[in-house]
């Protein structure tokens, strides 16, 4: 798998294939919606398991896992809408700000029951977490380029999901954007030559939109959460 390969200027780093696979398994057996416990919580256990170098290349296999789910999902929702209709429009990872402006009553937010038991708020938000606590350590156990943009590939998803699939906005959608903007932070500040921002990026830091957050486990607003200040502060720095 490219994400787990040792290259120039990395240090060589023992590899147990054999140990990444049964931690995986062990993420998707023992945390997700099927799980008993709050998400923040189980989002909070997960992450010790994922702070070694085999850890930290299993927090990119989620990354790259969820990514690709998620994106597999659109592209199918599009085939099935095009067949239905004679037109779909284009699905681009780099961006799907478009495809959900042009499409969004037609599309299912596709971040919750995706193949492999991956969730949102749990593995995935602690995934974000381990790679933007030990960035450094990551862009050596892994290549950040493409765990950068899964990051940042999610991160549209959610924000789009905010935007045009009506999804509520409650305290764990939060930690999960907040996660994936620090998390990107993290690991363009440790890679020496970091890629440009995707459009999405660009496109939430030029806008000012405060969005309410409401608790998880009631029905009441906490505060508020501006993701393109979020984004400047944390990526523009």
């Amino acid at each position: 798998m490219r994400w787990l390969r040792s290259g120039p200027g990395r240090r060589q780093v023992q590899h147990d294939p054999g140990r990444r696979q049964e931690l995986l398994l062990d993420l998707r057996q023992r945390f997700g919606a099927h799980a008993q416990g709050r998400f923040a919580e189980q989002a909070d256990a997960v992450v010790p398991l994922l702070l070694d170098d085999d850890g930290l290349a299993v927090a990119a296999a989620v990354l790259h896992e969820f990514a690709d789910a998620a994106h597999a999902q659109l592209l199918a929702d599009v085939a099935e809408l095009n067949r239905r209709t004679g037109h779909g429009p284009v699905v681009d990872r780099r961006n799907y700000r478009p495809l959900w402006q042009a499409a969004g009553p037609h599309l299912r937010w596709p971040l919750f029951g995706l193949p492999g038991g991956l969730h949102p708020y749990v593995q995935v938000t602690a995934a974000a977490t381990a790679i933007g606590t030990h960035a450094r350590r990551a862009v050596r156990v892994t290549d950040p380029y493409p765990v950068l943009t899964h990051l940042l590939e999610i991160l549209d998803l959610t924000l789009t999901g905010w935007e045009f699939a009506r999804v509520r906005v409650d305290t764990d959608a939060a930690a999960l954007a907040e996660r994936l903007i620090s998390a990107a932070r993290d690991l363009r500040s440790a890679m020496a030559e970091p890629p440009p921002l995707p459009p999405p990026v660009r496109e939430w830091m030029r806008r000012r939109i405060t969005i309410d957050v409401h608790d998880s486990a009631a029905n009441r607003i906490l505060g508020a959460f501006d993701p393109g200040r979020m984004m400047r502060e944390a990526l523009l720095a």
